[in-house]
């Protein structure tokens, strides 16, 4: 999984993610708010971890600009204070859960556990960008025209949708696409790729994946152009 974590206190920062990155974490480190923004804005994230008070760009406007965007990532707050005022702050802003300083990491790692959990339980039935609707239920991908979709085209589509304009390595996919079968290779996921290309083609929607073979790879809107 693939974490990020917003906390100015250096030391602190640099514990927490190098504990994370031993329990096989992935772990992209921002010192303030307005760098985690940005971050968020160009990278996948399985849960974001942002700290409350931070320069630049504290984290509860951090999180209403990473929610304004549309994203739903799973958050947790971090806060040196006790106050239900901080608490209510951060979940109105759109925050999934919250932790108290000081914390035992391994609490934390918990917590990033349980929330990855309940973002694959609640993801929407039905996804939308640009001119296309993908309706998990009946695996059905919808712009002028429909097809229906195998399981893992279905899966691949909705990992891009549910990350709209972002770059997706291919171990991303395969972490996610193929996390039941870990010898899965790398040439499988071009092969899906390309069989999603050739499905938004034949139903005129205005989204392109772009990059190459190896990746990475984004979902984003654009004209169409056969290949």
């Amino acid at each position: 999984m693939r974490i990020l974590l917003a906390e100015d206190e250096d030391q602190l920062s640099r514990a927490v993610a190098a504990v994370l990155r031993h329990m096989n974490y992935e772990v992209d480190v921002a010192p303030n708010g307005q760098v985690a923004a940005d971050l968020a804005a160009q990278n996948r994230y399985d849960c974001m971890v942002l700290d409350i008070m931070m320069p630049v760009m504290d984290g509860i406007e951090a999180l209403k600009k990473i929610r304004s965007s549309g994203d739903v990532t799973p958050v947790i707050m971090l806060t040196a204070k006790s106050e239900v005022t901080d608490r209510v702050a951060g979940l109105d802003a759109g925050a999934d859960d919250y932790l108290t300083k000081p914390f035992a990491i391994a609490e934390l790692a918990a917590r990033i556990r349980s929330q990855a959990r309940r973002q694959d339980s609640y993801t929407p039935k039905v996804l939308s960008a640009g001119n296309v609707r993908l309706d998990i239920s009946v695996s059905e991908l919808k712009a002028e025209n429909s097809v229906r979709l195998s399981q893992k085209e279905m899966d691949l589509m909705e990992l891009f949708m549910l990350n709209m304009g972002k770059s997706l390595t291919t171990a991303q996919i395969l972490d996610k696409v193929w996390k039941d079968d870990q010898t899965t290779e790398e040439e499988v996921v071009w092969m899906y790729i390309s069989y999603l290309k050739s499905k938004l083609d034949a139903v005129s929607a205005n989204l392109v994946i772009d990059g190459e073979k190896g990746g990475p790879y984004r979902l984003e809107e654009g004209a169409w152009k056969r290949s």
